[in-house]
């Protein structure tokens, strides 16, 4: 490709950390910049973000990313998205007035509850597409008013990380519609803010910002933050979607049949489907492509659960994990006994709570002093394995197709765990060499440059480039580990007796 061809950029403010990406239209990542920040949680059940850090890592690595290429001109468009639902109270001045508020955090389970209360769980489902649990953004919102009511009342806006980083390059303050849908005040099929489920909550729509489609130019870069990344003034900045939304469309999902997987520090499995299915467990949001929906399903501490193992083994990266699960699967493959006996098993749920059940912990099961860390290390990524099976399952039955699964991230580097979830999907599994994330909110900002065209084509580049598990005859031994995985996870002892008020 000519060295003067388009170049399309992605800013992705994420769990760990911003960072910026140019894509060509081949899809290929050509240069990237990342900016990690920290995640604090002051007590159980909490995970807290500086909500500065959020606008200005993303202008840092929007700036380092600009440095390192040759000809920052060649930039015809900037994509945004970030980690959803999370927010951060913002005062009238722009700046945070307290901490954000991540996903995974638990602590408005009353709130959730209230809310689900109040509207009927049914007819919330029914209204956003969504059930209100203190993943959401209402009931950290009402959280908020009821134990920080200074914050609260300081609070001018309440802003997702992507909101945030568009306000700081722009000015404009603005959302979009798969982010508006996860405050539980947005009308999924109208596609526009509810001021009902505002009024019945006694929280003033103002507070939240207006919005547009994903694939809206939310403004032009204007000519100070140019100066101050290094890219064209005048470049079409698209407000984008959340960040497991962008990775479905950069994974090509945009009919029933696939299902995308958004494996970073969580996991977000998504499907397209025409209408939005009845299953209260399933989420819904707009698709970014017109006349779709998403399905959202998801496990919060996915990557997150690697990267824990990685440490707390005494491993040097992830290969390294991955090279031992490996081996012990071979092992595995010539056990004679009960599988169960072979490796302990491994419940990923380390987030104190996970999206569905702020109860569910995590753990170890059935350790022995004949278990080794290599045994271990592939119960972690075994139960990783398990948990996204059993989230499939779940969406299977809803009524939407799983032909196959694609999954982008760091979850697709590791071999092992990809034919993992082959076997235990009984279905193929494609592990995108290229960052579905990065391509897919990247080439939202195509079709403002005028490339849709190109973007289309760069999609199916990259799936073509992908790397394809089949289920392999590990796949009936796996199922009676399956069924233990399964009855633990149901058990009372491995939920916490307390959620936190």
């Amino acid at each position: 490709m000519s060295d003067r061809a388009p170049l399309l950029v992605a800013v992705d403010v994420g769990t760990t950390g911003a960072r910026a990406a140019a894509i060509d239209l081949s899809g290929r990542l050509v240069a990237e910049a990342r900016r990690p920040y920290r995640t604090r949680a002051p007590q159980p059940g909490w995970a807290e973000q500086d909500a500065a850090d959020w606008a200005g890592h993303a202008v840092s690595a929007l700036a380092g990313l600009a440095r390192r290429l040759p000809r920052p001109a060649r930039v015809a468009g900037i994509g945004l998205t970030g980690q959803c639902p999370t927010v951060a109270p913002i005062g009238g001045d722009g700046r945070p007035v307290g901490p954000g508020m991540l996903y995974r955090d638990n602590r408005a389970v009353r709130e959730a509850a209230e809310m689900r209360d109040r509207i009927g769980a049914e007819a919330m489902h029914a209204r956003t597409g969504h059930v209100a649990a203190a993943f959401h953004i209402g009931p950290k919102v009402l959280w908020l008013r009821s134990h920080r009511r200074d914050v609260y009342d300081a609070t001018r806006h309440f802003l997702q990380p992507r909101d945030v980083v568009l306000h700081r390059l722009t000015g404009r303050m603005a959302t979009d519609e798969t982010h508006a849908a996860a405050t539980l005040f947005f009308d999924l099929e109208a596609r526009r803010w509810a001021d009902d489920l505002f009024a019945s909550f006694d929280v003033d729509p103002a507070r939240f910002p207006e919005a547009i489609a994903p694939w809206e130019t939310a403004a032009d870069l204007p000519a100070t933050a140019a100066a101050e990344v290094g890219l064209p003034a005048g470049t079409p900045v698209v407000i984008g979607a959340a960040d497991s939304q962008c990775v479905a469309f950069g994974a090509g999902v945009t009919d029933p049949g696939p299902v995308s997987e958004m494996a970073g520090s969580s996991s977000c499995l998504n499907s397209a489907v025409e209408r939005p299915l009845a299953a209260l467990g399933v989420t819904h949001y707009g698709h970014v492509v017109p006349g779709r929906f998403t399905t959202e399903l998801g496990l919060n501490t996915t990557g997150a659960a690697v990267d824990w193992a990685v440490r707390r083994l005494g491993y040097r990266g992830h290969a390294a994990l991955g090279a031992d699960a490996e081996r012990f699967a071979r092992r595995l493959a010539r056990w004679r006994g009960d599988p169960r006996d072979a490796a302990p098993l491994f419940l990923p749920y380390l987030g104190d709570g996970e999206r569905d059940d702020p109860a569910l912990r995590g753990a170890f099961l059935g350790l022995s002093l004949r278990h080794d860390r290599p045994a271990l290390a592939y119960a972690v990524l075994e139960g990783i394995a398990f948990g996204v099976g059993s989230v499939l399952e779940e969406l299977e039955a809803a009524g939407s197709p799983v032909d196959e699964l694609r999954v982008s991230g760091g979850g697709g580097r590791l071999a092992v765990l990809s034919q993992l979830k082959a076997d235990v999907l009984g279905r193929p599994v494609l592990a995108l060499r290229s960052d579905a994330a990065a391509i897919g909110t990247a080439l939202l900002s195509g079709a403002a440059a005028g490339l849709a065209q190109e973007a289309a084509a760069a999609i199916d580049a990259v799936l073509a480039a992908a790397h394809r598990y089949e289920p392999s005859r590990a796949a009936p031994r796996l199922a009676a580990r399956r069924r233990w995985y399964d009855e633990t996870r149901a058990a009372a002892a491995v939920r916490q007796g307390w959620v936190q008020g």
